[in-house]
């Protein structure tokens, strides 16, 4: 037989599991009740302009060079976005049949940072970007703005070896940049947010490279 401290106990343990029922059942319709009146505005994405001529510095194989091409894109007006979206523009023209200087496919710039120049001892002292006595000199006296380059290492491993490919690869990028950025004078290339000594293999990727000396004379035979 079921003592009376027994069924009294019970009893509390039931009325509790009752009650704990009822509390969930309220905050899940609570919770419910909030997320529907929530704010739904989404996060401001950037904003576009209307279609704009841009120039795109296309890299051809065939005789090393490289060849300023006028394109009609829509673009995002911030700097470093617009920036992204020029080599995303460019980096993507090298996928296609017709490309002259066939790259792998796939998002090829995670992001692309612009820093104020000169930069401060105290920076290059930091760590935060390894670069080369040269490198450091030149940083601290140049007027502008740096160009870090964030690559993906998945494009980066599938981009072909070879002197004038990556060399054309480089020029491309550069020159795209301080074309439609003149303000651009400096880039550095990162792959996975890391420092990287060659793109392929042959052309150093771990430099500086001065945004406004990007060459349209060939760069060297393609068996190079």
């Amino acid at each position: 037989m079921i003592s009376r401290y027994q069924r009294i106990l019970f009893a509390i343990l039931l009325g509790s599991s009752v009650l704990m029922a009822a509390f969930l059942i309220y905050m899940h319709k609570r919770n419910f009740a909030d997320v529907k009146n929530a704010d739904n505005t989404p996060i401001e994405a950037p904003v576009y302009s209307a279609s704009e001529d841009v120039t795109l510095d296309l890299a051809n194989d065939e005789d090393g060079t490289i060849t300023p091409t006028t394109r009609s894109l829509a673009l995002p007006q911030q700097p470093a976005v617009r920036a992204r979206a020029l080599l995303e523009h460019l980096l993507a023209d090298y996928t296609l049949p017709r490309a002259k200087h066939p790259v792998g496919g796939g998002i090829a710039v995670d992001d692309v940072f612009l820093v104020s120049l000169p930069l401060g001892a105290s920076v290059l002292n930091s760590g935060t970007l390894l670069t080369k006595d040269e490198d450091s000199d030149s940083l601290t006296h140049a007027s502008g703005e740096l160009a870090l380059v964030n690559l993906r290492s998945s494009w980066v491993e599938a981009h072909p070896p070879g002197i004038t490919s990556e060399t054309l690869t480089i020029q491309s990028i550069v020159g795209t940049l301080h074309t439609n950025l003149p303000e651009i004078t400096k880039v550095r290339f990162l792959v996975d947010g890391h420092p990287r000594a060659t793109l392929a293999g042959n052309v150093e990727l771990d430099r500086t490279y001065d945004a406004d000396s990007t060459m349209t004379a060939p760069v060297g035979k393609p068996s190079e």
